[in-house]
């Protein structure tokens, strides 16, 4: 069994339970947002339940640039409340959970004619510290043309004035949302995907919760709540309409994709964040051997579900690429991998895409449902406060509950129990030298140390389970790859291959040649284990195949329907 109702096959049981029980919040989406606002109102005491029509992260949450950034960009927005606001929220999700956030130094560099220069470059760097509340060792440092060809070689030299340093935070986003949800569901939430909210309830006007049908099994359930919390991302409006409150301010979707090299093709030394001869910015990341960039900024209105690559969106990632790195002449058959998201932006009237906000707001409906868009992975807890801070409030009126207060800038999310930040280096030794004890390789007890921090303990038993009981059809995958599928089918409510593939180790955009590899015998060993029948192998693995086939492959116009249908 899964913790708490948590694994794959306790789906139908979460749901059936769903539909008997009375729950104070119906979250609608699960996204970083829709997890954030589980996991705050679960510690608080409110009885949550939380449904997501697709996987959990498979929208916004998994398509983001992996950063949880500081905003500096918004500095040229004057966007300060901003800056400083998810300035301080990033040091929050890193002490939180340091198994999926890790600092990274980045080089902005800045070139003759460019949009920075030393001096603005300095004094926006210092601005940013400042409001951000950067900690001394992470604090700009401005280099001069030697220093910054030292740090990365790659850089185009003609016109190179220097650089400033500073330090941004690399994230797994579809692991950070996972890993939220998961410790709202130890919270006492409940939380289901591929659960999709077809209608909206009402009790004399007043939004009482939803009709929600199973997507694996066709399912029914009437989910009642005393409020319901719009959290659906992209699908914000969708929601709107269909409670009849769709007015005033509406979302504008923009789409960004990102490119995947391998390594040894882009040798970047470390990242960088630099600007295009058209004012946009840019950023060319190294992650496990691998270097990925991006990311693009246009206007949207394609299927919400399924955003693709396009041959001009792929172009002017290389474009830029080639422009600030010109020795490494990258072209599109060094594209390993992609992936493109949209972002749901609140729409101001005559703003460009990247000139759009990305603040977030609240809206309560006439009805009563509350909605928040808008916003940024990184400021997702201070959002997700408002949002229950919002909801306790209202439960106070209309039943005299009272809940206690916000608590989540001291709670670890799940596997974020290593002793912060600076316990993190002796938890990773310790934790390898344990895996290594049980057989496994040092490279392999490692990894999974980093990538589940605290809970790469689970992981271990079930690797000391499975080799010494493995099925045929489970030792037919080596153990770098069963034990994770089985951990996720178990404790992650992993529902279908591409679920593993993308979002809970990222590997179709990271490690493309691997899941190609190994996808038959990761099909075979959860159909085992799920007791799938032939037509959902088969419906699965042609999903699988279609993600990896669009990883690299561009869709020639935005308005073609998507090749992936959800289940």
């Amino acid at each position: 069994m899964g913790e708490r109702g948590f694994a794959a096959q306790e789906r139908t049981a979460v749901l059936e339970r769903m539909g008997r029980e009375h729950f104070d919040i119906l979250i609608i989406g699960g996204g970083i947002t829709g997890a954030g606002i589980a996991l705050d109102a679960a510690d608080r005491g409110l009885k949550t339940a939380l449904v997501e029509m697709q996987d959990f992260a498979a929208g916004t949450s998994s398509r983001s640039t992996k950063l949880v950034h500081g905003g500096l960009r918004y500095l040229k927005q004057f966007e300060v409340k901003m800056v400083a606001e998810v300035g301080k929220e990033r040091a929050i999700v890193f002490e939180n959970g340091p198994h999926v956030t890790i600092p990274e130094r980045m080089l902005l560099p800045f070139h003759q004619g460019g949009t920075f220069n030393a001096f603005t470059t300095s004094v926006g760097l210092l601005v940013y510290d400042f409001l951000a509340g950067v900690k001394r060792s992470e604090r700009r440092r401005m280099l001069d043309i030697q220093a910054t060809l030292e740090r990365e070689p790659l850089l185009k030299r003609e016109g190179l004035k220097g650089s400033g340093s500073y330090v941004e935070y690399r994230t797994d986003d579809a692991r950070l949302t996972i890993e939220v949800m998961k410790e709202a569901v130890t919270r006492g939430a409940l939380t289901v995907n591929y659960a999709k909210a077809d209608k909206l309830l009402y009790d004399s006007g007043r939004i009482s919760g939803a009709s929600v049908t199973d997507r694996v099994t066709g399912n029914s359930y009437e989910i009642r709540a005393s409020l319901v919390i719009n959290a659906a991302g992209p699908w914000v409006d969708t929601l709107r309409e269909m409670d009849r409150s769709k007015e005033g301010k509406v979302l504008r979707l923009t789409k960004g994709i990102h490119l995947v090299f391998d390594g040894e093709r882009f040798p970047l030394q470390q990242a960088v964040y630099f600007d295009t001869p058209d004012g946009r910015m840019v950023f060319a990341i190294p992650r496990d051997g691998k270097t990925y960039a991006g990311t693009t900024d246009t206007v949207y209105e394609g299927d919400t579900a399924h955003p693709r690559m396009t041959a001009e969106d792929r172009a002017y990632v290389l474009q830029a690429i080639n422009g600030m790195f010109p020795d490494v002449k990258l072209t599109v058959t060094d594209v390993e991998s992609s992936w493109a998201g949209v972002r749901p932006l609140i729409y101001e009237d005559g703003k460009s895409p990247s000139e759009i906000s990305r603040k977030d707001e609240i809206w309560e409906s006439r009805s009563g449902l509350i909605t928040i868009a808008g916003g940024k992975l990184t400021g997702y807890r201070k959002m997700s406060e408002l949002v229950v801070d919002r909801a306790v409030r209202e439960l106070g009126r209309l039943h005299g509950q009272s809940f206690r207060a916000c608590r989540t800038r001291q709670i670890p999310i799940s596997g974020g129990s290593v002793g912060g930040s600076a316990g993190w280096d002796a938890f990773v030794s310790k934790q390898a030298a344990a895996g290594a004890a049980l057989g496994l390789s040092l490279e392999t007890a490692r990894a999974w140390a980093v990538r589940y921090g605290s809970n790469v303990e689970r992981l271990f038993a079930i690797a000391a389970r499975s080799m010494k009981n493995a099925t045929e059809t489970e030792a037919a995958l080596p153990v770098e790859v069963r034990v994770p599928l089985l951990y996720a089918m178990e404790q992650e409510m992993t529902v279908t291959p591409s679920d593993f593939f993308i979002r809970r180790t990222g590997a179709l955009f990271f490690q493309i040649d691997e899941v190609k590899h190994w996808k038959e015998a990761a099909v075979a060993l959860m159909s085992e284990h799920a007791g799938w029948g032939p037509e959902q192998e088969r419906q699965y693995t042609t999903e699988l195949d279609a993600y990896l086939y669009e990883a690299v492959t561009p869709v020639e116009a935005e308005a073609e329907p998507g090749a992936v249908k959800a289940i």
